[in-house]
């Protein structure tokens, strides 16, 4: 079965409302612990820094949660796909979504060792437009590179990625630099197997947001695990 255009557009204009409506109970009665189902979704990349808080403190905080989390780094329908957050870093997604802002997270360009000896390490930003990058591509689309004063490029390079982690893989073999956020590369550059490129530039950072589509009514599980993303996101931002 498939919905008409007709019914399609009924149900994106009815399946928000039919949200709130859900979440109106829970928050008028602000005595009772937070239950049912919670629904996330959030960048695999982030999966290894958010997940064992999230597993660890979290989940035994409030035991009556079933939590369910789908890890992609494409822009989910929070609708259509029935989830109740997305964590998500960059712009936020297109859609008529409520945005909270959790934390900023700085990026890095980081490259091998080897390819710091053969490449060097820019100074300029002709220089680092010369550097074969390991590149970040959505939908087949290469992602441009922004400088600090507005500029942007697009990086050359032969290997291309949808993922944060794939982009560490890459830079790892030294088959380019990569631009990724710093949180996601500390424990690498610490050990140096990653070193830092390009160094005397102030890159901007990245914006880390949760979104749902509940309108003015947030279910208290959403707000909790938002307030607690959020608290988790400003400790990462500082590795």
């Amino acid at each position: 079965l498939m919905l008409t255009q007709d019914g399609q557009l009924f149900f994106d204009r009815v399946a928000p409302l039919l949200r709130d409506l859900g979440a109106s109970e829970e928050a008028i009665r602000s005595d009772i612990a937070p239950s049912g189902r919670l629904r996330i979704s959030m960048p695999n990349e982030m999966a290894p820094l958010l997940l064992p808080r999230l597993f660890g403190s979290f989940a035994a905080d409030y035991p009556n949660l079933h939590i369910e989390v789908g890890l992609t780094d494409r822009f989910v329908d929070l609708i259509r796909e029935d989830y109740d957050v997305a964590l998500r870093v960059g712009n936020s997604a297109p859609g008529d979504y409520m945005v909270r802002h959790l934390a900023d997270l700085p990026m890095t360009i980081v490259g091998s060792p080897a390819f710091l000896k053969t490449w060097g390490n820019p100074a300029t930003a002709e220089a680092l437009a010369a550097l074969p990058f390991a590149r970040y591509a959505l939908g087949g689309i290469t992602q441009p590179m922004r400088l600090p004063d507005g500029r942007s490029f697009i990086p050359s390079g032969r290997v291309d990625c949808d993922s944060g982690t794939a982009l560490i893989q890459a830079a790892l073999s030294g088959l380019g630099a990569a631009y990724l956020l710093r949180c996601l590369v500390a424990k690498d550059l610490e050990g140096g197997r990653l070193v830092a490129l390009a160094t005397g530039f102030s890159f901007p950072s990245a914006p880390f947001s949760a979104l749902h589509a509940f309108g003015g009514t947030v279910p208290l599980r959403v707000k909790l695990v938002c307030d607690f993303i959020a608290r988790e996101a400003k400790a990462i931002a500082v590795i």
